[in-house]
């Protein structure tokens, strides 16, 4: 891939107060972090002078030696850099990234490395040798207050303490009132005073296990990682640890994954962040020229269910043609053929009712191309057969599903996916996962789920009071939290849409909670390379305003600004491909009246927008098509219905 780099080095030896104190800045200033090394390693940050993080201590132990206790810093260094790389396949083109970094140099044969972002700060251990087995590592997040959080927490049992799909909604709670011993997965946000935010993350896991943090003395969290599975049992369509080792890592390049806190002023500086993807390794693929971002229709969210016609759907040969019509006719490049088309245990016995090298031809003719479902249980009994064989029949991708743990085996399988499906041409949409930062070295990993997306109000009840059912505020923090890891598949896109009121869970007639624009303009907020239509093709046939709209919404975009928002209130976002701008806000229940400044446009543009209709309150389809020409000098002054949205293509 090409890329074009712009380093600017600055190197020199840090001097230190008793050979123990180090500090680095901030390309700007405003954030420092804090070292101090002696019988423990701590790090602390401070933003403009106020203490985000109070020192928290870090060490990793290898059984041979604990790393981070006693520590003998030999040298230490800081570095400038201003570089920049290009993304392929991305909610912009070009990443910048400047930061100011620090490395101690210790004399037990590792190194840590912190740096010093505008937008927050990190860490990581460099290890100087390969790493047989690593028991325990320390991770430490010290705050100075009780402060309030927004805490996603792990809903397995003991029994199974690491296993989750994460698809929990964030519990607002003080640090002080965190369940014990509970396990919370990240991101997770800290409120700092005057409205500021610590947003706790992970990023640049390679063959490594995933950070949870449960609840330590004071006002601290603590890391706990899953410890390494010795054996499983199948549950399902899970693979359940039965026998766990006493480390969590059984074997390490030494490259540890990256510790990191955000600092904002305010929430909108969260809608637009690039540090997982700076914390990534490069691209691995030579040629990313195949890879093919875009929309896919479909079937499992919408229970097949088409009418019109003259057979009868479900996972059949003439239903997948139906979707691949309906495909063509809105330029979709793809469909995804979901659970059922295959023997449960066996990848390779298709169901009877599937003719699926008609459909791969019939999808040639049409220019639509096929993904195929399977779970991870089924695909890692063998990698290379199974994309070897689907990649040779003109399958171009699978969604692998139902990881649901977060240990090092689940690691080095993504990765080992990701390589072999780039080695076939393949694309990957993962579920019950999270990202942990391949999708930069991986670019074929269009999409990772671990959201509570749109399939799970097909199994609630009536939304009434009760926050664990209010899809429309957990709609407006996803985009703060979730999606600093990377892209995230909640498949939006209902056509059946319902008031707070009139809402029922239903597994075989779904629907959405709030407005119809709400679910439109998630298709600008959510970043997905490989973005879905979940409903019924035949509900979007009979929708064709709106669905034409949608279709014209690219899944990877050149520039990405935010405009406004607060977590759990609502958000706005306005993303730009070629000279096109999407721009889109989503809103709670709360009805509200907002402005966005169109500063950001460099000339005149026309004005395409769905707004919420006025009587979208009490019935949530109301929409109304305005048509307008708007300029640098305007300020949209936008009116978002309870559990509403607004979204506009500006050419």
């Amino acid at each position: 891939m090409k890329k074009l780099w712009v380093l600017f080095l600055l190197v020199f030896t840090v001097m230190t107060v008793n050979g123990k104190d180090y500090s680095v800045k901030s390309p700007n200033g405003k954030l420092m972090i804090k070292v101090h090394a002696a019988s423990t390693l701590t790090w602390e940050i401070e933003y403009q002078g106020r203490t985000v993080l109070a020192p928290s201590a870090m060490s990793v132990d290898i059984y041979s030696a604990v790393l981070g206790e006693n520590v003998k810093v030999r040298k230490a260094e800081i570095k400038k850099v201003n570089q920049s790389f290009d993304t392929p396949v991305y909610k912009k083109s070009r990443v910048k990234d400047h930061y100011q970094s620090l490395t101690l140099f210790c004399k037990d044969g590792y190194n840590v490395e912190f740096r010093a972002y505008d937008e927050g700060a990190a860490y990581r251990f460099l290890v100087n040798r390969y790493i047989d087995k690593l028991h325990h590592e320390q991770v430490e997040f010290c705050f100075a207050d009780d402060y309030q959080a927004y805490i996603p927490y792990v809903n397995s049992g003991e029994d199974n303490r690491y296993g989750t799909s994460f698809e929990s909604l964030y519990d607002e709670q003080r640090l002080s009132e965190m369940y014990p011993n509970s396990l919370a997965f990240l991101p997770l946000a800290v409120c700092l005073p005057d409205g500021m935010k610590a947003v706790i993350m992970e990023a640049g896991v390679r063959d490594y296990p995933g950070l949870f943090l449960k609840k330590g003395k004071g006002n601290t969290f603590v890391g706990e990682h899953a410890p390494y599975v010795l054996e499983d049992r199948r549950v399902g369509r899970d693979l359940i640890p039965t026998k766990r080792a006493d480390y969590i890592a059984n074997g390490s390049n030494g490259k540890l994954p990256w510790r990191v806190v955000l600092v904002t002023e305010k929430d909108a500086q969260l809608l637009d962040n690039d540090m997982a993807q700076r914390l990534s390794e490069p691209c691995k693929i030579d040629d990313v020229s195949w890879i093919k971002p875009g929309l896919v229709a479909w079937d499992w969210w919408n229970y097949t269910n088409i009418t019109g016609v003259d057979f009868r759907s479900g996972m059949n040969t003439p239903t997948y043609k139906y979707f691949i019509d309906f495909a063509q006719k809105y330029e979709l490049p793809y469909i995804i053929i979901d659970e059922g088309w295959s023997d449960a245990d066996d990848l390779f016995t298709v169901s009877k009712e599937i003719d699926l090298p008609a459909l791969i031809d019939y999808g040639k003719q049409k220019h639509v191309d096929i993904i195929l479902w399977c779970t991870w249980r089924n695909l890692v009994k063998d990698i290379e057969k199974t994309m070897s064989h689907y990649a040779a029949m003109g399958i171009k991708g699978f969604k692998v599903d139902f990881f649901d743990r977060d240990d090092q085996r689940v690691a080095r399988d993504v990765e080992r996916m990701a390589a072999c499906a780039a080695q076939y041409h393949l694309v990957l949409d993962l579920h019950g996962y999270k990202p942990i930062g391949l999708q930069r070295a991986y670019p074929n990993i269009l999409n990772i789920e671990g959201v509570r997306g749109l399939e799970n109000t097909k199994w609630e009840r009536r939304v009434g009071n009760a926050p664990e059912h209010d899809f429309p505020r957990y709609d407006v923090m996803i985009p703060y939290l979730r999606m600093l890891l990377g892209p995230m598949d909640y498949t939006p896109g209902a056509m059946l849409n319902a008031t707070k009121d009139f809402f029922i869970g239903n597994n075989r007639q779904p629907m959405s909670q709030g407005t119809r624009v709400h679910q439109m303009a998630m298709y600008v907020l959510y970043e997905a390379p490989l973005q879905m239509l979940a409903d019924s093709p035949t509900k979007y046939l009979r929708n064709p305003e709106c669905t034409a709209f949608i279709s014209q919404i690219p899944t990877v975009f050149d520039e990405t600004i935010a405009l406004a928002g607060e977590i759990g209130q609502y958000a706005a976002i306005a993303r730009r491909k070629g000279d096109v701008w999407y721009v889109g806000v989503l809103n709670n229940w709360d009805a509200r009246d907002i402005e966005i400044p169109l500063s950001f446009l460099k000339k005149p543009q026309n004005a395409e927008i769905f707004a919420d209709g006025i009587n979208a309150d009490k019935e949530a389809t109301d929409y109304r098509i305005i048509k307008s020409q708007v300029s640098s000098d305007d300020t949209l002054k936008i009116h978002l219905a309870p559990g509403g949205g607004w979204v506009a293509i500006l050419r």
